[in-house]
């Protein structure tokens, strides 16, 4: 497969380890998110991986990062673009998919992942 393919680069992409739960956490409550609220509502990542990512989806025009130097210590805020909040509409796609074909799941039966309070 031709690695300038688009559906390689966007697998490659949205297959990294974290990228999809970040997202998702994006989309839930508030319109935009502390890096320490989201670290505190996916266990288990690391500092580093955490960052990387959001930066990562800043420079893919998914998320969007606002400084605030007003305060100190700088307070960074991220929040989903109108790109990053119509990928939502893809993972729930996935999701719907999942719960037809893969696995029973009631923890998980919400479709709506803005509304679910797992994780």
């Amino acid at each position: 497969m031709d690695k300038d393919c688009t559906v390689y680069r966007t697998a490659d992409f949205i297959g990294r380890r974290w990228t999809l739960l970040i997202l998702l956490e994006l989309c839930k409550g508030k319109p935009s998110r502390r890096y320490s609220e989201l670290k505190k509502s996916l266990p288990g990542i690391t500092p580093k991986i955490l960052s990387t990512r959001l930066k990562e989806l800043e420079k893919e025009g998914l998320v969007k990062k606002r400084v605030d130097t007003r305060t100190f210590p700088v307070r960074c805020d991220y929040s989903l673009t109108k790109s990053g909040g119509d990928f939502i509409g893809i993972i729930k796609n996935i999701k719907k998919w999942a719960l037809r074909w893969k696995f029973t799941n009631k923890t998980c039966s919400r479709l709506d992942c803005k509304e679910c309070m797992v994780g």
